[in-house]
């Protein structure tokens, strides 16, 4: 049985809700089928910006949370999002919920518990926005502390991989020529779709090299753009992204192991490019562009800022900072291309034109006698116009 809609925000802790259980380890995998209506159980420490809004835009009625969706470690932005959304949040019952539960029974979340046809399952506590509000203060005072160990990695980092810093990535033969033009990167991130809508003057008439990391591909599809490149491991981009005709760039580990490739080939897609290269495929997104000569790079959904950063709650950040600073100098970030760059001609702009282009053809018309005469014939053809016209609806 589905589920009514949430309840708004601040009024999560009666229910019941009720609907098929959606269980995943992974949020990234589970809001790929998850349904309106769903009860979706993740085991998700500290719920991040980009998770939450995944799941808001699939419209669950509950979420269960095997771990603490706000830990404390930094503050970050998911169960703000999931609440001010109206999604109902069962935090911390437990892990070992996932072994216990099927995929798709139908459960019942109410009152801190998740029960099975009247069976207590899990407890935990229904999260509010008091409480979202207590948790996310009491982590900004230990935000140094997590300052702290990412300069720490990030400088361990660089001693270990400073020559991607210095030289950058090993750079493949392309189809694509990126040599001196613009070359937009969309990652699935923060706020990609809005950035995306802002950037359609710019795409339009810049026509930039569209580089798609892993589901950033689709995300450019459903805004009816043709990615000219797909960079990624292939974990979380589907058939049809990879089936377009876009380049594929499979990003392996330092090693030369590539688990995306086999998918790839599967598909049938010809002669897709592997490369090797530490960091994000974010990373070898950038550097790639950067390597092969692009004269600017307008990053969409990427990490840009402190939170940012942590909110991806892995080492590897690291990288993403690092390549920052190498390509900083050409890297700008699309809120900032949006701000600044308008249309050339605004629809208003031409239609201002037009009609003054109008307004002196016809004063210069009537400025001569050959003009008034043209003047005059074109009066009586209006006239006559007007009289058919006139005629039909009398």
């Amino acid at each position: 049985m589905r589920s009514r809609r949430p309840r708004p925000a601040g009024h999560a802790t009666g229910g019941p809700w009720h609907g098929p259980a959606r269980v995943d380890r992974r949020t990234k995998n589970l809001t790929k089928r998850l349904q309106p209506g769903d009860i979706a159980i993740i085991d998700h420490r500290d719920i991040d910006q980009v998770s939450a809004q995944a799941l808001v835009a699939c419209r669950p009625a509950a979420v269960v949370n095997c771990a603490a969706s706000i830990s404390g470690r930094y503050p970050n932005l998911g169960p703000q999002i999931l609440i001010e959304a109206g999604v109902p949040v069962l935090d911390a019952v437990g892990s070992g919920l996932m072994d216990r539960l099927a995929d798709g029974v139908s459960v019942t979340v109410a009152d801190g518990q998740l029960r099975r046809d009247g069976e207590l399952l899990a407890e935990g506590r229904m999260l509010t926005t008091a409480d979202v509000e207590a948790a996310m203060e009491e982590a900004r005072a230990g935000l140094y502390t997590q300052i702290e160990a990412f300069a720490k990695n990030t400088t361990e980092y660089v001693r270990a991989e400073r020559h991607l810093l210095l030289d950058g990535i090993e750079l493949p033969e392309l189809r694509n020529q990126l040599e001196d033009r613009y070359a937009l990167v969309v990652v699935r991130g923060y706020h990609y779709k809005e950035d995306l809508q802002t950037l359609r003057p710019f795409i339009r008439e810049a026509r930039p090299v569209l580089i798609g990391v892993d589901g950033g591909a689709d995300a450019l599809l459903e805004l009816g753009y043709q990615p000219d490149l797909i960079v990624g491991d292939m974990d979380s981009v589907t058939d049809r992204a990879l089936t377009s005709g876009a380049e594929i760039i499979v990003h392996a580990y330092a090693d030369g192991q590539a688990p995306g490739l086999e998918r790839v080939r599967g598909l049938g897609v010809e002669d897709p490019v592997v490369l090797p290269a530490i960091g994000t495929s974010e990373d070898v997104a950038m550097l790639l562009a950067d390597g092969k000569g692009a004269r600017l790079i307008v990053a969409v959904g990427t990490h840009a800022t402190l939170v940012e950063f942590l909110d991806k709650g892995r080492k590897g950040m690291s990288s993403t900072f690092l390549t920052r600073l190498r390509v900083g100098s050409k890297l700008v970030d699309a809120k900032g291309v949006s701000l600044l760059y308008r249309s050339r001609i605004s629809s208003a702009s031409l239609s201002w034109m037009v009609l003054a282009g109008l307004l002196a053809l016809l004063a210069a018309l009537s400025s001569t006698p050959g003009g008034r005469t043209v003047l005059g014939v074109l009066r009586v053809r209006l006239e006559d116009l007007l009289a058919l016209v006139g005629g039909l609806f009398t």
